[in-house]
């Protein structure tokens, strides 16, 4: 029996972790930082929506569903844009409609549920906040060592790839508030969606319906300009009342169409907040230990984008199906730098489109972007496609992200 150790507990090491077990014939072992205890009653540590797609090889890997949208108040069935004119009110306003409903559950509830069900099949879970020569140690006793923990020394061992990492700082401020209490938008009252509020020169508030650890929430999640009026939680990043407060002040004086629903919100939980930044990155997917034997990298260890559009975890979700399908074709044969490179390589093919989209989504939109947004608010047809895009991100390579494709699309939109 293969023994494969995966370093961090989260929803690509963990979807692997799942994947492996399900599969049969893999000693599987999950070194976690936190138990599930801790993980669960935390401080948050992410966003995330999880479209149709991701979903569909997450339930593949699990062999179950547990969180189905079905009735439970987090489903999400719409992606919507609003962009502000001169007048401060959204010049353009739409929404489009998802052919797969999407979901986000909070990943302190997931990726401790995730870890109990990983032991209760059968899965070793160790509990280490592991080193670098921990790792070292650890990789001689195992077939493949896959580092799944984006933060932390260790990932310090995966080189950049400058030649796909354009930028070399962070290109958002960032800053999370759950909440309870933010009712729908009063345009699609009785549809659940994602709110895309982009804001030129300042930073954009994504709105997202969620479901935590006390229910169904929303998440207030600003994304602002280095140096902007955005970048200024710092001041309040150990004071959740303090962090909601400013949160809701700058929604009133930059998105005012989305102040009235969300005036009233309250934090889900003392731990429902955070704040920080990191610089967009692609790094080589193969880490040398001190002894010379090797570690695979998977997910935000070898490609972080940017949350902007969203995928984090629907790229840990690609991540984690694709270096599945690998280790089960692979058979027998060693674990080596071939196999390492190779692996990463068709997850790379699957994530290059989403990390261009993603990058170009950080700088003014180009003049053919906004023609397509605003098309988007006269046509369902281009609403529903561009939502759609968030599941699918490779078909963004056939219009949004070249202007010759773009105006030829908009062009047969406007003729039908």
């Amino acid at each position: 029996m293969r023994k494969i150790l995966i370093v961090g507990a989260g929803q690509a090491g963990l979807q692997l972790a799942h994947g492996l077990l399900l599969a049969g014939g893999y000693e599987v072992t999950v070194m976690s930082q936190r138990p599930a205890s801790e993980i669960r009653h935390g401080r948050v540590t992410s966003t995330q929506c999880m479209f149709g797609a991701a979903l569909e090889m997450e339930r593949r890997a699990l062999g179950v569903d547990l969180w189905s949208a079905a009735g439970s108040g987090h489903r999400i069935d719409g992606l919507g844009v609003s962009v502000p004119g001169p007048d401060a009110a959204p010049a353009i306003n739409w929404l489009g409609q998802l052919s797969q409903y999407a979901q986000s559950v909070d990943q302190r509830l997931k990726m401790a549920a995730w870890l109990e069900l990983f032991a209760e099949r059968g899965g070793t879970v160790v509990i280490n906040a592991a080193t670098v020569s921990d790792l070292d140690h650890l990789a001689a006793l195992y077939d493949l060592v896959i580092v799944a923990a984006g933060k932390g020394d260790i990932v310090e061992l995966f080189d950049r790839d400058a030649e796909r990492s354009p930028y070399s700082a962070p290109q958002r401020s960032l800053a999370v508030a759950y909440v309870h209490a933010v009712r729908p938008r009063e345009e699609h009252p009785d549809t659940s969606a994602v709110r895309f509020n982009l804001i030129p020169t300042v930073g954009e508030l994504i709105v997202i319906p969620a479901l935590t650890t006390s229910g169904t929430c929303d998440i207030l999640f600003w994304e602002g300009i280095p140096g902007g009026p955005i970048d200024t939680f710092d001041q309040v990043a150990d004071d959740p009342a303090a962090h909601l407060a400013h949160t809701l002040e700058l929604i009133r004086r930059f998105a005012p169409w989305e102040y009235e629903r969300c005036a009233e919100a309250e934090l889900t939980d003392p731990g429902a907040t955070l704040a920080g930044r990191y610089a967009p990155v692609v790094r080589h997917p193969i880490a040398a230990l001190p002894s010379g034997r090797l570690a695979l990298g998977i997910a935000d260890v070898v490609v972080a984008n940017d949350p902007i559009t969203g995928q984090g975890s629907n790229n840990a979700s690609r991540a984690a199906d694709t270096y599945l399908a690998a280790i089960l074709a692979h058979g027998d044969r060693p674990y080596d730098q071939a196999f390492m490179q190779a692996t990463f390589d068709s997850y790379w093919a699957r994530v290059a489109v989403c990390t261009a989209w993603t990058n170009a989504m950080l700088a003014p939109p180009p003049p053919h972007v906004l023609d397509i947004l605003g098309a988007a608010g006269q046509h369902q047809d281009v609403a529903d496609r561009f939502a759609n895009g968030f599941s699918a991100p490779d078909d963004f390579a056939d219009w949004l992200l070249d202007p010759i494709k773009a105006s030829t699309y908009l062009a047969a939109v406007t003729a039908r």
